[in-house]
């Protein structure tokens, strides 16, 4: 069977620190913290005070009122990421055959807040089950992509991918190989996360995973520094247009990069801690460049998954010197969880996103926080501390991995380089 080329031919991008592909790109390269107290609830009591939420957004500017109460926030959020990138595509929606456009989108949790608001009103009230007739398709995961495909009439493969912070990198890697395939000539490949709740936020205190730099959140998000206390919870959506090479020339599409591969693997290891020696991370890297037929000496950058958490920022930093060893020397590492904080199963799709961007500008977004050196990581790597860095790149690879153990790598690169 023919393995058929994919290009990237539209993005879409709602995070903290840009409500869309321009304005998080500006954000990216000026190194902008979208961390902030929290306004969704009272925060007061928690240990975590803050977090990286949307700014300035209204979704009754972008889907009706009425709809959008039939929609929970990560449902909204993957809408709106979507909007754009459609129309960033050029596609005419017209002329394009449906049958062969999907949709595959990655959310780690899903409806959150419907599901805590329901059960809080219920607990509230007198015993009466009296829920909301939108509280299933509301919560449930896929709801998202099944939303997507009903607006916009895509009938091509549809469905959700869920592996905590991977979920929208699995995403990308299904769409990719359903087109390589020939089952899809264009499929929308994306995640969005809104797990900025009373039960998010309080869940992964209880976890010790987040932050507690209540006195300055700004600054709270440090990968790779000595004083990390935890990551930053985000929220937000990310949109890739992925189409069949062939099929995006055939129309005159602009091309932001061609998706080269993707790789997966397991830690098999901890429900949320990594495998202290980064053997998963290891092995999903050798497995991505397998799958795109590259050598690591070919790779120029990596938007780590560094999540500012003790342990996970060592182990992925000794994957990389095992897998590219005296090369990793010459590559721009960076986090951009540094800026947006966590954005879960968000995560894979945004940063994505940062890669093709920072491969069509020539320029490595920063990890901005770093104070301090941490004896027990190569200082002698480029993580791109605290200023964007000009670089032509020509391949960049993005990392994510997810509580459970699981990982996913999806690789990116300049058409023909």
């Amino acid at each position: 069977m023919e393995i058929k080329r994919v290009v990237v031919t539209g993005l879409g991008a709602l995070t903290p620190i840009g409500n869309n592909l321009e304005s998080f790109w500006n954000g990216l390269i000026n190194g902008v913290s979208g961390a902030a107290p929290i306004t969704y609830f009272d925060a007061s009591k928690f240990k975590t005070r803050f977090a990286c939420e949307l700014k300035n957004f209204d979704v009754n500017e972008f889907i009706d009122r009425k709809e959008a109460r039939k929609m929970d926030r990560f449902t909204q959020y993957a809408m709106v990421a979507t909007d754009e990138a459609i129309l960033d595509s050029n596609i005419d929606l017209e002329k394009i055959d449906k049958d062969r456009v999907g949709v595959i989108w990655g959310a780690g949790i899903g409806g959150l807040e419907t599901f805590q608001n329901e059960v809080l009103n219920f607990a509230a009230g007198d015993g009466s089950p009296r829920f909301n007739p939108f509280f299933i398709p509301k919560m449930i995961a896929d709801i998202a992509p099944g939303q997507i495909s009903i607006k916009y009439g895509f009938r091509g493969p549809n469905f959700a991918t869920v592996s905590a912070c991977a979920s929208s990198s699995n995403a990308i890697i299904d769409a990719l190989n359903y087109i390589r395939l020939g089952y899809a000539d264009v499929m929308v490949a994306g995640g969005s996360e809104a797990t900025i709740t009373i039960s998010g936020i309080g869940g992964f205190n209880a976890l010790q995973a987040l932050s507690t730099r209540n006195d300055d959140p700004k600054t709270a998000s440090r990968p790779f520094d000595k004083d990390r206390d935890g990551f930053v919870s985000g929220e937000g959506a990310g949109t890739l247009i992925l189409e069949e090479y062939e099929h995006a020339k055939a129309r005159g599409a602009k091309i932001y990069a061609e998706v080269a591969g993707g790789g997966l693997s397991a830690d098999a290891y901890h429900i949320t801690a990594p495998h202290p020696d980064g053997l998963g991370a290891r092995n999903v890297m050798l497995n991505c460049l397998k799958d795109a037929g590259l050598k690591p000496e070919d790779v120029d950058a990596i938007n780590m998954h560094g999540t500012s958490t003790p342990l996970g920022d060592i182990a992925e930093s000794k994957a990389i010197l095992d897998v590219f060893g005296a090369h990793a020397y010459k590559l721009n590492l960076n986090s951009t969880k540094s800026m947006t904080g966590h954005l879960l199963g968000a995560a894979g799709a945004v940063e994505a996103i940062a890669s093709i961007l920072a491969i069509k500008h020539s320029m490595v977004p920063p990890t901005i926080n770093h104070f301090t050196d941490d004896d027990l990581i190569d200082s002698k790597l480029n993580y791109t501390f605290n200023e964007a860095q000009k670089r032509t790149i020509n391949v960049a690879m993005s990392n994510t991995f997810g509580f459970g153990g699981h990982n996913a790598c999806v690789l990116f690169k300049k058409l023909d380089s």
